[in-house]
């Protein structure tokens, strides 16, 4: 957020995605290859190694992290493969299979889910592809090709396509004369034992919990003091059914065909006391969160009080760095706020927390800088937001690191606040444009890490030029399509809708870039939690449980005579 209206440089992006290998997939699949298909022969064998994902991933590579084994939906055996869209990755798992020179092979896969596309490149004579729209049952691609006087390998592939849901493939073969592999492979082994179990939020009844994924696991164990408690397809799981004020030691293992493996080692978790249920009041389940500036930039200077109760949340900007690396500290600027001193300060975070609204301390802005790069500056930053948080009364922290993140570090420095501060805990982020156009970004990775402890990602839909949306076009900010199509790519790419929110500038000095009028926002909130006041691009399905709206800053609101909370406050509220 920028500390002074106008200010902030963002890097712009204008070039249009390269689409012609994906058109060319497009124009093969819609032709049928013939001459090419023959009978097997008695000697004929499925080339492809891992063809039924019993093994997870292995002998798979899939783009951008796109992929995963899931144990439902399966067309046969234990898994099959899921892989997901996003921005402008379609989620491409590609193998590279042995085959015969001068020979003639099968290919085919089912899949199941959004678009799904099953092909084969480096054939030595004419690559082929197929595809076939969504489909809410398995249904098989089949095609067939031949290899050319040297081709000893091919590439075989599968991938969805842009702007759509998750496609499910398995039971792939590359049938024909044995080229090397001697058909399927060898089945599943057991996996390695998980590493990096962390506990994350704890209530009186429950801990969460978190680990790294395992090559070839196909689900997980849970163990609490010993004894198996639940069982996960995922890297993060919920320990219900616990007595109140009690620690617990957590273990777990990875799973699959083979067996199992040996359990991780142990991590320790206390549930919460009675009577504490967190550090604030719960979060609507439709908010707005608003930015009030602790200095004076020429917006309206406020009083907290002063924040009209269309604000849910209120992110009081910025904490500032420390001489440790990772800690940050808090002053209120009395100065440049008129008087307004810290004891009245700290008194009127508790009048809105009375009434029904949650106070977070914000870290970052456009001029913070705020490293948080290995295991020392992680645990600095949870240890001082805390004691913030303990100090003032915060209900929270919002990230607004906008001089860089590394997901690795701020996912456990969170996981440590969350396992300190409870399952009241108020996480939100506000990340540029940029920084959300691909899940391999390192914001999209830590708003993914955290998933499970995350309240909203309020994205700056300002200050950025030109954007890619979910569908792979350029979308210009200020139109209700930049908000619709970029918000659409975290809405595919992982987030939950609850999780989503919309930020914009609340009058046209609140940033250089990007002001959109307060209807502009309702018709974006619209579009997406409804499918209506859309423009040109519209969502392929509706998101009702969507966040809402968040706006930089609630001083700026205050200029403009709080145009912009009197219109986007009671439209949020109104959102099914």
């Amino acid at each position: 957020m920028p500390r002074s209206a106008g200010s902030r440089r963002r890097r712009r992006n204008t070039s249009r995605p390269f689409l012609g290998g994906a058109m060319a997939v497009i124009a093969a699949g819609a032709l049928t290859v013939t001459g090419l298909v023959s009978t097997a022969q008695a000697a004929d064998v499925n080339n492809a190694k891992n063809a039924g994902f019993e093994s997870g991933l292995a002998n798979w590579s899939c783009s951008a992290g796109s992929g995963s084994t899931v144990s439902t939906p399966v067309r046969s055996g234990t898994s099959a493969l899921k892989a997901t869209p996003a921005g402008q990755d379609h989620a491409k798992c590609t193998q590279t299979v042995p085959v015969k020179p001068n020979s003639t092979y099968a290919l085919s896969s089912w899949v199941q889910g959004g678009y799904a596309y099953l092909g084969v490149t480096g054939s030595g004579t004419t690559d082929v592809s197929t595809w076939t729209p969504g489909s809410t049952t398995w249904t098989k691609l089949s095609t067939s090709f031949k290899t050319g006087a040297n081709t000893t390998s091919v590439t075989v592939y599968t991938h969805g396509w842009y702007g759509q849901s998750a496609y499910f493939a398995d039971d792939v073969e590359v049938t024909g004369p044995d080229g090397g592999g001697g058909g399927d492979g060898p089945g599943p082994v057991i996996p390695a034992a998980p590493a990096g179990l962390a506990a994350g939020a704890t209530t009186t009844s429950s801990v969460s919990l978190s680990w790294n994924a395992v090559s070839g696991a196909t689900g997980y164990k849970v163990y609490r003091d010993g004894v198996q408690a639940t069982t996960s397809t995922g890297t993060s799981a919920t320990v219900t059914g616990l007595s109140a004020d009690t620690a617990y030691q957590f273990t777990v293992s990875a799973t699959n065909a083979a067996g199992e493996s040996v359990k991780s080692a142990a991590v320790s978790a206390r549930t919460a006391k009675p009577g504490t249920g967190g550090p604030g009041p719960a979060v609507p389940k439709h908010a707005v969160t608003g930015y009030w500036q602790n200095f004076n930039n020429g917006a309206a200077v406020q009083k907290l009080t002063d924040v009209p109760a269309d604000y849910d949340i209120i992110a009081v900007s910025f904490a500032d760095a420390t001489a440790t690396q990772g800690a940050v500290t808090f002053k209120l600027d009395s100065a440049g706020l008129g008087g307004y001193t810290d004891a009245q300060f700290r008194a009127d975070i508790k009048t809105k927390q009375a009434q029904g609204k949650n106070v977070i301390i914000s870290i970052g802005g456009e001029l913070g800088t705020v490293r948080v790069d290995n295991d020392a500056s992680a645990t600095a930053f949870a240890n001082s937001v805390y004691a913030l948080m303990q100090d003032y009364g915060f209900n929270g922290v919002d990230i607004d690191l906008e001089n860089g993140l590394n997901a690795t570090y701020m996912t456990k420095a969170l996981r440590q606040l969350s396992a300190k501060a409870g399952s009241g805990l108020v996480i939100t982020m506000a990340p540029q444009t940029i920084d959300m156009q691909s899940t391999s970004g390192e914001y999209f990775k830590t708003a993914l890490n955290i998933k499970d402890i995350l309240t909203v990602v309020n994205m700056q839909y300002y200050n950025s030029g030109s954007m890619l949306g979910c569908d792979g076009k350029v979308y210009s900010q200020g139109s209700v399509d930049f908000l619709t199509a970029l918000a659409c790519i975290q809405l595919e790419g992982g987030l939950d809708p609850s999780q989503v929110g919309i930020g914009v500038p609340a009058s046209t000095r609140g940033a250089g870039s990007g002001y959109v009028a307060p209807s502009v926002v309702n018709a974006a909130l619209d579009c997406l939690a409804k499918g209506t006041n859309c423009g040109s691009f519209k969502p392929s399905k509706t998101y009702p449980s969507l966040r809402g709206a968040m706006t930089w800053s609630t001083n700026w609101d205050a200029t403009a005579g709080f145009a912009w909370s009197k219109a986007v406050g009671p439209h949020v509220r109104s959102l099914p």
